[in-house]
């Protein structure tokens, strides 16, 4: 109006501005979903970074955007299915076309959102399988070292009847004991594994 735009109605008015409102979140939507194509292409080509933040706060401003506006639509066609009788029929008919483009954007917006959750779960699945095989290996590590910890605490300890001390072959009886043990360990630990 201080452009000095003229106006028919105040229904004339009010298109306008539900125009104006969609355009401005279409615009949010597309930069929204060009950053999660960039998250999307990262994911795909397994260089996760630190995205989980951001899908957060993308996902908490649509989410906020969706609540605001949902209720727009709804209250306009209503109005539009029982129209007071000042209203003319063109105004009617942008109306309803505006609410109609204001209503596909807003299930746009949802769908960008429900992508978004798709997107975090997704990561949230790598990220757990990472840290089940760092779990996985650090306890096939233990596992293999046990035998050798075991040995080391017997012979470690200052009493006598120490088992094949006065044996000349002794230490190598053991060093096998221990070999054959570990890779006894290995063996379990590797089938557990491949199933």
């Amino acid at each position: 109006m201080r452009q000095g735009e003229g106006f028919r109605s105040p229904l004339d008015l009010l298109v306008h501005l539900l125009r104006d409102q969609a355009d401005v979140l279409v615009q949010i939507v597309r930069e929204t979903g060009i950053n999660v194509d960039q998250i999307e292409d990262q994911l795909l080509s397994q260089r996760l970074q630190d995205n989980r933040a951001d899908l957060g706060a993308m996902r908490r401003g649509l989410v906020r955007l969706q609540r605001l506006l949902a209720p727009e639509p709804g209250a306009l066609f209503r109005l539009l299915n029982r129209p007071p009788a000042w209203m003319r029929d063109a105004d009617l008919q942008e109306l309803r076309e505006s609410t109609e483009e204001f209503s596909l954007v807003l299930n746009d917006l949802a769908a960008l959102v429900e992508r978004i959750k798709l997107l975090q779960e997704e990561i949230a699945a790598k990220l757990d399988e990472q840290t089940n095989r760092t779990l996985f290996t650090l306890t096939l590590v233990t596992v293999l070292a046990l035998p050798i910890n075991i040995v080391a605490g017997f012979f470690g300890m200052n009493v006598g009847g120490i088992p094949l001390a006065d044996h000349p072959h002794g230490f190598w009886v053991l060093v096998a004991l221990v070999a054959a043990f570990t890779v006894l360990a290995g063996r379990w630990a590797f089938r557990k594994e491949r199933r």
